[in-house]
């Protein structure tokens, strides 16, 4: 009945239709029609698939919106920790289920001077076997300590230093062989910020005021040396005011700092209870050679190594011209820097030991080397990243977060992928395959707010996200979005998948894969599967590879559209009709091909053809025939549901160029 009062319609008002078909020709002629989610097909810096939501394995549900959480992942165990408004709760990411509830309602001695009167967690660390937790307790910063085991709250102590006074304020924390790094306002109001450690064994240290100008204050990262403890560091990593006022200056500079963690300070009568080998330096993300950089630090994600040298720094930046960047920096060069540069604003000889250095007892430091942390922390050179004359990825993507996992492919080497967060929910999977980032995914988060946290179990390879509404576990091992063929999962190039006796399944060492650079001449192997062998020849399809024939009747004097969808957003799509090629005009996920009213010589067989690398694959094939072609007359039925589904394609472009 539906179908019928849409032909009767049809008929009524068809010169009325065949105005709105014209614009709607216009409109897919002349501008790209695809949502603000979806990514033109044929370009390489976009996600090459869309993946659906099933790669989303588990869901937890806040009672009520958070405005703040703040997750806890131990390396070490399948353990996370959640922190939102009054409570913290541990997950279990392998039966993804809660499995400790602590509340933490604010305790006040006085009614709170502000209202609402709530305690929102920022701090969730662990010292052994006892969980420590801070909150802004109603504006009055306070601590707890919990036994892991038990969800009973054990004691409690000032917080001041450690979480902000309100949930907005700038923080951070970080444990170190039982002794805490925090990075919170002494005030109110959340000034007086600064890095300090704050508890544990070792002595209480501060930092001078005039070392940072108005500081927000990014990571925290201990960097461990086996072969010599006595040298480790604690680095910071941070962006400040510029100190210059030139209207064309960027109004911040990013910058990496470190300490030494045997640091106990000056003696008592300089620098008692202040870091004596505090240094900073610039961190430089751009395009040196046209003086072009990204200046505002926004995350750090620090990929350790068994040698401290080969420890890397993923740094996600923002510019005044709303584009983010990834810079990678080695560890190396970065200690390179503070050992051998110049100390800006100092002309003198370097006294001994040389400023920064890490020492035994920094309390016996002469006070030439201390004068010189004091009043030149800052080092004369830049930290240059790892490809120097550009970031490693540049995107107009409004990345906010960035997590980099270390994966073994089936070629028992190591890749590196970058998990970046969007400000709008999406998550983007991306290879470091040398100097040129693959964009693998987009993975879209059904939310209505922004990603608050993220943190990655790499060993389960599952990212946990935390919105203000709930939270979400994705499977970073789910394949089946690339198990159509073996090509599908080697153009893929996802370390993550390899294509098995099973299909594409997670990476197997005799899993058949070439995450370097996708081409499909690996799935030869598979012998007992001739359909993959004979579609890597160019053009040379048999039979069986041919995508199965649709047979379409259209209606006389109508526009139609032909449609395939699109596989990979990387592939150039065409359509074939004999010897002549049409592009693809893309609406969303699908590509489509405008058929006239006054169709001459266009009936016949139509190919949607993909090209991607050394794959040539047919999407879809259609014979078309016009109304009245006794040949075809039993897809009549078929016919008129597509003429209708191509008429209601037709109306919504007609109203999108309207709205607009």
């Amino acid at each position: 009945m539906w179908t019928r009062r849409l032909e009767m319609t049809t008929h009524e008002s068809m010169h009325k239709m065949k105005l709105i078909q014209s614009l709607s020709l216009f409109f897919l002629t002349h501008f790209h029609v695809s949502s603000e989610d979806t990514p033109t097909v044929g370009s390489r810096n976009i996600p090459r698939l869309v993946l659906s939501k099933d790669v989303i394995r588990g869901t937890f549900v806040y009672q009520i919106y958070q405005k703040h959480t703040v997750l806890f992942h131990h390396e070490d165990s399948g353990e996370i920790y959640v922190g939102g408004t009054d409570f913290v709760f541990k997950l279990d990411l392998d039966r993804y289920q809660i499995t400790q509830n602590i509340s933490l309602e604010a305790t006040r001695e006085e009614p709170c001077q502000r209202d609402p009167c709530e305690n929102v967690i920022t701090v969730i660390q662990k010292f052994g076997d006892i969980l420590f937790v801070c909150g802004t307790n109603g504006h009055r910063p306070h601590c707890w300590t919990v036994a892991s085991s038990s969800a009973n709250v054990t004691g409690h102590q000032d917080g001041t230093g450690i979480s902000p006074f309100t949930y907005t304020q700038n923080s951070l924390s970080l444990t170190v062989e039982g002794d805490l790094y925090a990075a919170a306002s002494l005030d109110t109001d959340g000034s007086s910020l600064q890095f300090r450690r704050k508890s544990g064994r070792r002595a209480n240290m501060w930092m001078y005021d005039s070392w940072v100008s108005e500081p927000t204050f990014v990571s925290a990262s201990w960097v461990k040396r086996k072969d010599d403890p006595a040298k480790e560091k604690i680095y910071i990593f941070f962006r400040e005011k510029n100190s210059d006022h030139n209207p064309e200056a960027d109004p911040w500079i990013s910058r990496v700092a470190r300490v030494c963690k045997t640091d106990e300070g000056g003696s008592k009568r300089f620098f008692q209870n202040t870091w004596t080998s505090f240094l900073k330096a610039r961190l430089v993300c751009g395009f040196p050679d046209e003086s072009l950089y990204f200046n505002r630090l926004q995350d750090v994600y620090v990929q350790h190594a068994e040698n401290w040298r080969d420890t890397r720094v993923y740094a996600l930046f923002t510019s005044s011209w709303n584009a983010t960047a990834v810079c990678v920096y080695s560890m190396e060069t970065i200690e390179g820097i503070f050992n051998n540069s110049t100390f800006k604003g100092y002309d003198k000889a370097v006294p001994e030991p040389r400023p920064g250095t890490c020492v035994r007892n920094s309390r016996m430091l002469p006070l030439a080397t201390v004068s010189v942390v004091r009043d030149h922390p800052e080092m004369s050179d830049w930290v240059h990243s790892v490809h120097s004359t550009s970031p490693f990825y540049v995107s107009n993507n409004n990345y906010t977060k960035i997590i980099v996992d270390r994966v073994q492919a089936a070629d028992q080497n190591m890749y590196n992928v970058l998990l970046l967060a969007t400000d709008s929910g999406k998550i983007h999977k991306i290879l470091e395959s040398g100097s040129e980032p693959f964009i693998i995914s987009q993975t879209e988060i059904s939310s209505n707010s922004t990603i608050q946290s993220m943190k990655l179990d790499s060993k389960k390879k599952k990212l946990v996200l935390s919105f203000a509404e709930k939270i979400y576990v994705v499977d970073l091992l789910s394949c089946n979005e690339y198990n159509k063929s073996c090509a599908d999962c080697v153009l893929a190039r996802d370390p993550y998948c390899s294509w098995t006796t099973s299909g594409c399944a997670p990476t197997v060492p005799e899993g058949i894969q070439n995450v370097i650079d996708g081409k499909i001449s690996v799935c030869s192997a598979l012998t007992s599967d001739h359909n993959q062998v004979n579609r890597t020849r160019r053009n040379a399809a048999s039979p069986e590879d041919e995508a199965s024939l649709t047979q379409l009747t259209v209606p006389k004097g109508v526009p139609f559209y032909l449609s395939c969808p699109i596989d990979s957003y990387h592939a150039v799509y065409t359509w074939r009709h004999g010897d002549q090629s049409s592009p693809c005009l893309q609406m969303q996920s699908n590509c489509l091909l405008l058929l006239p009213d006054k169709r001459r010589q266009t009936v016949g067989e139509y190919e949607c053809v993909s090209e991607e690398r050394d794959y040539v694959n047919v999407v879809k094939r259609y014979h078309v025939t016009e109304q009245g072609d006794q040949r075809h007359s039993g897809n009549r039925g078929k016919a008129s549901a597509v003429a209708a589904q191509t008429l209601w394609i037709t109306f919504g472009l007609s109203l999108c160029l309207f709205s607009n």
